[in-house]
């Protein structure tokens, strides 16, 4: 496992700088255009070809192509691998290529299915329209860049890949900043913004994956003959639904959030910014990084070992998601008013941004536990079962938004995504106990007690030292970034020193 645990490390090491660049952009958007009408317009127009980002190449894509290429690796030629690289590409390309050609040529019925809200608003619906016209090549250049990215990870390259959302964070803050003053509607340059990032992350990459003579090549003479590729397009397929359900959950809670009052969009993508933070920084790390590992136990059949690693990241996932959630839910208002009351981000939108913050909060150990479980069934190549789960996830998630749009607004659906992915994670992890998949290989009834006695600890320390959100407001910025990093320093030593005096130490995620 200490293999595992380094590789954890760095990706994480590098997902953190792409998060704090992610925070340092969140942080000009609030400043320069607050959370207004024009903020919603971009970020459904920006939503629409980042869902499909998460739920084609992060999701269904990566974890179908990922497996297969483990098993190239592990049993074909070298020649047979960089073949089937080729035909994936090409099919890609050609498929992406075609698909944003007519997203573009029908981009107001795509406003009028994903935001129908808007409709009844032509300002934010003529915006939104030009923006998505623009922004929507991301998804040809990012799924090219997410097949890279998997042959990098599955010849245990992370870094590379990690890194690279700063890029598309850099465009973005230099849109808003430089861009910005120049176009009429201001808002608009983040759409090129993204457009510019796009082909920056694309870019970066290609010496990296050239270094290992696993160039794709895009020969459109050539016939598409290959095994491979038409069995990670048939995984693919159920995938879609199986990786993908949080994202699947937000992107509905978008189409409810159209029907809110102005800013609903805006105070819903600031709360989910900050929930992300642990998921991309902790979960997406660490599934990342088994998801070939287990491909390959299970390619050898070493199912020992493949619960054994199902065991290691379950564990290292509770340590670092119960924290999170409590953390992040006591806090909610300090840490909204210390990163974005600034400018036109107003206190009114702290406390409304707040409330949908909780909601997202309390998914949080659920967001990642997801990640994890799901790379348990696509490491096997199983993409039936998770997509039966995700379907009922789904209906589940629909019946909660419409149960709690009305009495909560904005903070029903982040409450309703959160709910939606417990039950996710609960029947993934359910149904790889009863079909033996997973056999836990460690006790973890004490587990579960050394967690309820740290966290219970962190909550005291933080009910204790966390102030009136008038006071918060009152402080200049330089008063609340001390407050807060004082709070966090004594929440992780207290964490950190109870779960040690419990009897968890390090040691035991690197032996």
């Amino acid at each position: 496992m200490k293999a595992l645990f380094k590789s954890s490390f760095v990706v994480s090491l590098m997902t953190i700088t792409s998060r704090i660049t992610g925070f340092l952009r969140d942080l000009v958007f609030a400043h320069v255009f607050g959370a207004a009408a024009g903020l919603d317009a971009f970020l459904v127009a920006f939503r629409i070809p980042n869902f499909l980002r998460r739920l084609f190449a992060e999701g269904a894509f990566s974890q179908a192509f990922v497996p297969v290429l483990s098993e190239y690796k592990q049993t074909r030629t070298e020649q047979e691998t960089q073949a089937f690289i080729d035909n994936l590409a090409r099919t890609m390309f050609l498929t992406l290529f075609t698909i944003t050609l007519i997203a573009i040529l029908i981009t107001p019925w795509l406003i009028w299915i994903f935001a129908p809200g808007f409709a009844h608003d032509p300002i934010r619906h003529d915006l939104t329209v030009s923006m998505l016209r623009i922004t929507f090549p991301y998804l040809l250049l990012i799924s090219l860049t997410a097949l890279i990215s998997g042959i990098l990870n599955t010849y245990s390259s992370f870094a590379i890949p990690a890194f690279i959302p700063n890029l598309l964070n850099f465009a973005l803050i230099g849109a808003a900043i430089f861009l910005a003053p120049h176009f009429k509607q201001p808002v608009t340059a983040l759409a090129w913004g993204v457009f510019i990032g796009g082909i920056a992350q694309l870019l970066f990459q290609l010496p990296f994956v050239a270094k290992l003579k696993m160039m794709p090549h895009l020969c459109f003479k050539k016939t598409i003959q290959d095994d491979g590729t038409k069995r990670v397009l048939r995984l693919m397929l159920p995938a879609v639904f199986g990786v993908s359900v949080a994202q699947i959950s937000i992107l509905v809670d978008t189409l409810f959030a159209s029907f809110l009052q102005p800013g609903s969009l805006s105070w819903l993508y600031y709360s989910d910014r900050l929930t992300s933070f642990p998921l991309g920084v902790f979960g997406v790390a660490i599934a990342t990084v088994i998801l070939p590992h287990l491909a390959k136990k299970h390619a050898i059949k070493s199912s020992v070992e493949f619960s054994e690693t199902l065991d290691w990241a379950l564990k290292l996932i509770l340590i670092i998601a119960l924290p999170a959630m409590i953390s992040i839910i006591i806090l909610a208002k300090p840490l909204l008013t210390t990163l974005f009351a600034y400018g036109k981000f107003l206190s009114s939108d702290v406390i409304m941004t707040s409330k949908s913050l909780i909601g997202f909060a309390l998914g949080i150990p659920a967001f990642m536990l997801v990640k994890i479980l799901a790379s348990g069934f696509y490491s096997q190549q199983n993409t039936k079962t998770p997509v039966k789960i995700a379907i009922i996830a789904m209906l589940s998630n629909i019946v909660l938004d419409v149960i709690l749009i009305f009495p909560l607004k904005h903070a029903g659906l982040a409450l309703a995504t959160s709910l939606t992915s417990t039950l996710n994670a609960g029947l993934l992890g359910w149904t790889l106990l009863r079909h033996k998949f997973y056999i836990p290989c460690s006790p973890w009834k004490k587990f579960f007690l050394q967690l309820l006695f740290a966290n219970s600890a962190l909550t005291v320390v933080l009910y204790c030292l966390n102030l009136d959100f008038a006071t918060w407001l009152a402080f200049n910025s330089i008063s609340r970034i001390w407050h807060l990093a004082l709070i966090c320093c004594a929440a992780i030593i207290t964490y950190l020193a109870t779960l040690w005096f419990s009897g968890i130490r390090v040691k035991d995620f690197v032996k």
